[in-house]
């Protein structure tokens, strides 16, 4: 089955890892034809275990590797193109795109958050799916109320966010492979 890992908190805040490396972590656990996906921690990999062995071995040989507490989510290669296709905004140049992965129920926590928040013009947040999309203007991803949100420590166990071309990307790989 082809999979990706989309690791959490990798290459910010102090967190610094090369990809070559990571794909050599996951190699030593068993999986196969591993690829990175950009910097941002993005592993497509085969395996006939289960996401959610998968995630347990993946979390641990990444945390005992690196000494931090890995965070990840597998997806499937059908999961990431419902990520892809269920993107409900148009692409536009002036604004980014990002896509939520997380835990069961996530997205309801995401939106909640983003209801409470201030919003800047163009800000807009849709659940497609059970999957969280945020839309706003470049530039203003981390100043907005809502982007300082997704650093609370409590909610740092819950999701990790791509921008929506990330998965073109990945699904680019997959097809080649």
């Amino acid at each position: 089955m082809k999979y990706c890992a989309f690791l959490r908190g990798v290459n910010v805040k102090g967190t610094n890892m090369k990809m070559a490396e990571v794909c050599q972590v996951f190699k030593e656990t068993g999986v196969q034809d591993i690829t990175s996906v950009l910097a941002s921690g993005n592993i497509l990999f085969t395996s006939e275990k289960s996401p959610e062995q998968l995630k347990a071995i993946l979390e641990k040989a990444m945390s005992d590797h690196f000494s931090y507490d890995a965070f990840l989510f597998i997806k499937s290669q059908q999961e990431i193109k419902n990520f892809w296709n269920g993107n409900p905004f148009t692409k536009d140049e002036k604004l980014h795109c990002y896509t939520f992965i997380g835990n069961e129920g996530v997205e309801n926590i995401l939106m909640n958050e983003f209801e409470a928040a201030s919003k800047t013009e163009h800000e807009e947040a849709k659940i497609i799916n059970t999957i969280f999309y945020w839309q706003v203007p470049k530039g203003n991803t981390l100043d907005s109320t809502f982007g300082k949100i997704l650093g609370k420590k409590s909610l740092k166990d819950q999701f990790t966010s791509r921008n929506i071309n990330t998965f073109e990307k990945i699904l680019k790989i997959f097809d080649k492979k």
